[in-house]
């Protein structure tokens, strides 16, 4: 495998929305470059990338994959993420192992939900953000419309590099606004004559846009009303890499016109490993800048699992600086663990190309690691620095799961946890409140792929269901209670008698135990089993089977048997005492409340908050941004488990949130009702 320098590196990430055609764009890249020996059909289910079996069944991208090309003695790494709005974690995660991320807009989709989702991802990151107007062949294609669309909607003024010659049935080339030269199937050569005018004012547009990044251009501009070919190109090499300037370009993937005058601008005008080499890093929670170089400090990054059932977990990395060797030992800051690199691939898809060395700049495939995950460092054993980590979007929908066979349920843990390494989005924990499992990510198609999974690859079925609020009871008014427990079957006897005094206490102040027993009318020695008896049944619950908190009880008498009185029974009497005076103190349930922001298009705020209010949310305040709306709300999570789709329906899945927990409340009286309704039918049965 020929070894290349970070110069000779280009590293692209294909986002943008689904449909847009960037699986078919990079088979066209494949094929054309003869990386394959095929060109694969989304419809066939046989192309490089997508070859996961869900992904064939469905026909579209359900997770990042890499694949890549040798061209004009370059290496051009491609990432391919889906464009599915819940599988938006492949592609937060994967933005710090490129320098170039390449957003594809369909040229007859307008500012589609997806674009506007993959634009989102990459704004304020200084990464390369291009701009491939795809699908030019196809009816009402436009390209400047689309870039207008893009500009009206963000703060983005893409710069052309490519103009496309015609459109729709007869888009049959592109003009190269740097070299003013027009490439189509029959090979380079001269602008057609109706497009002169408008390359040449293009090339002056663009000098202008890239003169104006630098003292020194815009010096060598104002003097000449020109720059220098190699001036032009370097600059705007490091305009891009800085993200002052958007380039765009223009193909149709599916007939393959554009895709490779693409290829070739990638090498020639993007900037490669080597022209962005700062890399900011996290050590003792203080930032710092590492510089990245081919013989530096080894310095590398792990943007994907990959769960093949046959070969094991693969781990998809990025090698920043220095280089990783087969047998080499590292360590993760982020698992405080040593790690040792075994087998190492170059991936094309599925396919693996085996290699004993992963060099600066460039993306591969380790195998077998014991420790490092998705978004682990790779440093030097004695470095303690990381990557600095991103920021996950977080949960807009909760699904319990549980195996559908009782034999399953061992293996059930297992299994996910390896299914859902592959995407950090989905988290997977038990509620110890409602004793259930509870998975959360992005959207219910996430959540079904992974029961798909567990089925195809681990055999596990199961099943997932609206997960149980975990309601909390408290009480309103103050109470006494006695109980006395005794019970003579024969043999020692069992004799305890308490009285409470039951108490409110301040939201959030939890359990409070005072012992007030004078004079020995109980023994010190059973007072821990009083206490006990409370804590298990608060635990159980008592009007609905909820965690009972914010009371005080106090024990202020008693009485006890020399001979019958034992731990046990003073705890039956504690547990029944507090039932029954719990009953008589107004018991009530409460709810836990979200913090929301939610984040839509200005002309669906009617709509939208009108839909909170009949959640029983309440709006604190809302800000511009843009074009948005950041509506501040809090809303019982109740509610919130089916909010998202109700939120898309209303915004044309324009329409985010996020959200986290502030606080509990009173549940309203009839929720109550049916609540405590429901519990007692099922203690009945």
């Amino acid at each position: 495998m020929k070894e290349y320098s970070m110069k000779k590196l280009r590293n692209l990430l294909l986002v943008g929305a689904s449909g847009a055609g960037k699986t078919t764009l990079a088979e066209q890249i494949f094929f054309q470059t003869k990386s394959s020996t095929r060109l694969g059909k989304i419809d066939e289910g046989n192309t490089v990338l997508d070859f996961d079996p869900e992904e064939t069944a469905k026909k579209m991208s359900l997770g990042l994959s890499i694949g890549y090309v040798n061209h004009k003695d370059h290496k051009v790494n491609i990432l391919d993420a889906p464009g599915y709005p819940d599988f938006v974690g492949d592609t937060v995660v994967a933005l710090p192992a490129v320098e170039n991320v390449v957003i594809v807009a369909n040229a007859t989709g307008g500012y589609e939900v997806g674009l506007e989702l993959a634009l989102e991802q990459v704004e304020g990151k200084a990464k390369g953000k291009i701009i491939l107007v795809n699908r030019m062949d196809n009816e009402h294609a436009d390209y400047d419309k689309t870039l207008e669309a893009i500009h009206e909607n963000t703060d983005i003024r893409p710069v052309r590099i490519h103009l496309p010659i015609g459109k729709e049935g007869s888009f049959e080339g592109i003009v190269d606004v740097i070299t003013q030269k027009a490439m189509t199937e029959s090979g380079v050569g001269e602008i057609p004559p109706h497009m002169k005018e408008a390359a040449e004012e293009a090339r002056m547009l663009l000098m202008e846009a890239v003169a104006e990044t630098s003292e020194d251009l815009l010096n060598e501009f104002l003097e000449n009303m020109e720059l220098a070919q190699d001036h032009l190109i370097q600059g705007l090499k490091k305009a891009i890499s800085t993200g002052e300037i958007v380039p765009a370009f223009v193909c149709s993937a599916g007939t393959g016109v554009g895709v490779m005058a693409f290829l070739e601008g990638v090498i020639d005008y993007l900037p490669s490993p080597a022209d962005a080499p700062v890399i900011e890093l996290v050590e003792n929670d203080e930032s710092k800048e590492f510089i990245a170089s081919e013989d530096g400090e080894l310095l590398g990054y792990i943007f994907k699992l990959y769960a093949d059932p046959s070969m094991g977990d693969f781990a998809y990395v990025r090698i920043y600086s220095g280089s990783l060797k087969t047998g080499t030992e590292f360590y993760t800051p982020e698992r405080e663990a040593k790690d040792k690199a075994g087998n190492m691939y170059y991936m094309l898809g599925k396919n693996r190309h085996d290699c004993s060395e992963i060099r600066a700049g460039e993306i591969g495939a380790l195998v077998k690691l014991k420790n490092a995950r998705v978004m682990s460092s790779i440093v030097a054993l004695n470095a303690r620095h990381a990557i600095k980590p991103v920021e996950l979007p977080c949960a807009t929908t909760w699904q319990a799961i549980k195996a559908v066979k009782q034999s399953d349920e061992d293996k059930i843990g297992s299994s996910l946890q390896r299914v859902i390494a592959e995407d950090p989005t989905i988290r997977y924990e038990l509620n110890v409140e409602t004793h259930e499992n509870v998975l959360s990510g992005m959207g219910d198609q996430q959540l079904q792929l992974v029961l798909k999974k567990l089925k195809n690859r681990y055999k596990v079925e199961a099943e997932l269901k609206a997960p149980r609020i975990p309601y909390k009871e408290t009480i309103t008014a103050s109470a006494e209670s006695q109980y006395r427990h005794k019970k003579q079957s024969g043999g020692r006897g069992q004799y305890g008698e308490v009285y409470f005094r039951i108490k409110p206490t301040e939201r959030g102040e939890g359990f409070k135990f005072i012992n007030s027993i004078v004079g020995g009318v109980i023994p010190s020695n059973f007072i821990p089993a009083i206490e006990k008896g409370l804590v298990e049944t608060m635990s159980k619950g008592i009007i609905a089977g909820y965690q009972v908190v914010d009371v005080s009880v106090e024990v202020y008498y008693g009485s006890y048997h020399d001979v019958d009185s034992s731990e046990m029974a003073f705890k039956i009497a504690s547990s029944m005492a507090f039932k029954e005076g719990f009953k008589k103190c107004k018991p009530i349930l409460l709810e836990p409340i979200h913090n929301m922001v939610i984040i839509v298009p200005s002309e669906y705020m009617g709509d939208v908050m009108g839909d909170i209010s009949t959640r029983r949310g309440r709006i604190l305040g809302m800000e511009q941004h843009g074009k948005k709306q950041h509506l501040a709300a809090q809303m019982p999570l109740a509610e919130m488990f089916n909010y998202y789709p109700a939120l898309k329906s209303f915004t044309q899945g324009r329409g985010r949130f996020t959200q986290e927990f502030s606080h509990y409340e009173r549940v309203p009286e009839d929720i109550t009702q049916k609540v405590v309704a429901a519990w007692q039918d099922n203690d009945i049965q």
